[in-house]
């Protein structure tokens, strides 16, 4: 199974940078991992949430594939523990030709975007950046890698 994590924007601050790019290059060692940044939008200011919602979903929808398992990262979205989301993840391993994982931009996904997901994940009902989710997220799917392989990153 290939794993793709597309993000809306690139990262800027230095350290999650760094921090991201490790964990990225650890779960390169239990799957194919792969990351993709859309561009943020140019000239904002005249357009509304929504439309840039409508286009930042667009350019996600043309990153898609039909086959493809989509996973927004979602406030709303199912809020599992670390163990919870190995087991979630290694079930989508058994099934799921590529797992599309998706970071939305400032103010969320297109109603397109969530129509086509196939569930959501939530990180914490806390409000992160997100710069901090793509941090996050990439130790947690590391995390959840290595609770699959039983291996001793995650103590519980």
């Amino acid at each position: 199974m290939k794993t793709l994590l597309i993000m809306v924007g690139k990262t800027t601050n230095k350290h999650f940078v760094a921090g991201i790019s490790d964990y990225a290059d650890r779960i390169g060692h239990y799957m194919p991992f792969e990351m993709l940044v859309i561009p943020e939008l140019k000239a904002t200011k005249s357009l509304t949430e929504d439309q840039q919602k409508e286009r930042e979903g667009e350019a996600i929808l043309r990153l898609l594939q039909p086959s493809d398992t989509v996973v927004l990262l979602d406030e709303h979205g199912l809020e599992p523990r670390s163990i919870e989301l190995a087991q979630w993840l290694d079930k989508r391993r058994q099934t799921a030709r590529r797992l599309v994982f998706i970071i939305g931009g400032p103010y969320g996904f297109s109603q397109a975007v969530y129509h086509r997901a196939n569930e959501q994940l939530s990180l914490s009902r806390l409000t992160f950046s997100h710069q901090m989710v793509r941090l996050v997220f990439t130790e947690q799917l590391y995390r959840a890698c290595t609770i699959i392989k039983g291996e001793p990153y995650h103590h519980e």
